[in-house]
């Protein structure tokens, strides 16, 4: 397998709305992560931040312009890894502790990290799947069911949503129509452990609360984003299989 240069590692796209989706696209679709950067008047947000193999501030120069605020929608691996970059940092309280001692196991990358199947291209460097980890980053900020994130001219509620893990949390601006909701819900094949009573428990009521939900726009933290007419057949057919 050939290796990607660090120049290379990310892509980028802007989604209007202020919004930036970066990406690393030698990571297969089902593994890489959506990292969503959304401007603000007096300062940005990341939502998500990638695997960590390449350093994100160094290759997407927009990122250290400017105060931003690294919000983690969830404490699993690929959309951690470069959260110790930035110098303020939010994520769920459920989740704050494996965000500042973060191990192969609680962020599940020895699970999909064991080889370099994930990989269509190898990260640049010494890469050793059997040798990466995610550095320590812990939270300045701890956000729960209803607070609000605000950017001076944007403002995101979060919305706590555990299932696909325990501090879930999605951010909705209201004002746009705008949801990014990590990996509660995305266009494609959701993770969850189907044999974990009391998580599906927590995921269907989850994506209940997003059943009346108005929405424009999806960004999710896997695949293409998607509006309210795709995020509402999402819901149905999750809701068909496991709402018993």
């Amino acid at each position: 397998m050939r290796i990607a240069t660090p120049e290379t590692w990310y892509e980028t796209r802007a989604v209007g709305d202020g919004i930036t989706w970066i990406y690393e696209p030698f990571i297969k679709e089902y593994y890489r992560c959506n990292i969503w950067h959304v401007r603000g008047r007096d300062r940005d947000l990341l939502i998500d931040s990638g695997m960590g193999v390449v350093s994100l501030r160094e290759q997407i120069s927009t990122l250290a312009e400017r105060p931003i605020l690294a919000v983690a929608s969830h404490t699993h691996f690929d959309h951690i890894g470069t959260h110790h970059e930035f110098r303020d940092r939010a994520v769920h309280p459920a989740e704050a502790e494996i965000l500042a001692h973060p191990t192969r196991a609680n962020t599940y990358a020895d699970y999909y990290v064991a080889d370099d199947s994930i990989f269509t291209a190898l990260p640049p460097g010494d890469w050793n799947a059997l040798r990466y980890d995610v550095q320590p980053a812990p939270a300045q900020t701890l956000l729960d069911e209803g607070d609000i994130v605000d950017t001076g001219d944007r403002h995101f509620e979060i919305f706590h949503l555990p299932g696909h893990s325990p501090g879930s949390i999605a951010l909705y601006e209201k004002a746009s129509g705008i949801l990014f909701a990590g990996d509660v819900v995305y266009d494609g094949e959701l993770a969850y452990d189907a044999e974990d009573a009391e998580a599906m428990r927590q995921y269907v009521a989850s994506m209940k609360r997003l059943t009346d939900l108005p929405v424009r726009v999806v960004h999710g933290g896997h695949y293409p984003s998607f509006g309210q007419d795709r995020l509402r057949v999402l819901l149905r057919d999750f809701l068909d299989k496991f709402d018993r």
